[in-house]
């Protein structure tokens, strides 16, 4: 039954992602990460070092892939805080797998939370209007 619900989840994961805008991806894996973390909270309080190194590698997969995919471009100072913000956060993941600390890692999910609570508060103009200045620009670019 539990092999079932996962292959649905999946399944709605891979359809959410072919349907979703850049805003709603950024979201789902800033989403993501703190669930990994969470998982991997749960793994060091029960002892399981396998669960723990295995979310904790996807959370900073996850962390990497939003630092690498900021358009530091156009972001200017903010994706530059940004960046070293993210670069910060896996570091600490890195301190947190190897020290088993919970305590690093709430820091990490308290780097990360108010960065998911801004960015959802987005307003859908904005999002608009950012996403009609990156298809003029690669227009122009073409």
């Amino acid at each position: 039954m539990l092999k079932g619900i996962n292959a649905y989840k999946k399944g709605n994961l891979k359809q959410d992602i072919a349907h979703a805008d850049p805003h709603k991806l950024t979201l789902m894996l800033m989403q993501g990460a703190l669930e990994r973390m969470a998982y991997a909270k749960g793994g060091m309080e029960r002892k399981d070092y396998a669960f723990k190194a295995e979310h904790i590698s996807r959370a900073t997969a996850i962390i990497v892939t939003l630092r690498d995919t900021l358009d530091m471009e156009a972001g200017g100072e903010v994706s530059t805080n940004l960046f070293n913000l993210y670069d910060y956060m896996v570091q600490r993941l890195v301190d947190a797998s190897v020290q088993n600390s919970l305590k690093i890692m709430d820091e990490v999910i308290n780097l990360l939370l108010p960065i998911k609570t801004a960015w959802s508060q987005i307003p859908e103009s904005a999002k608009l209007e950012a996403y009609e200045m990156r298809r003029q620009k690669q227009q122009a670019a073409v």
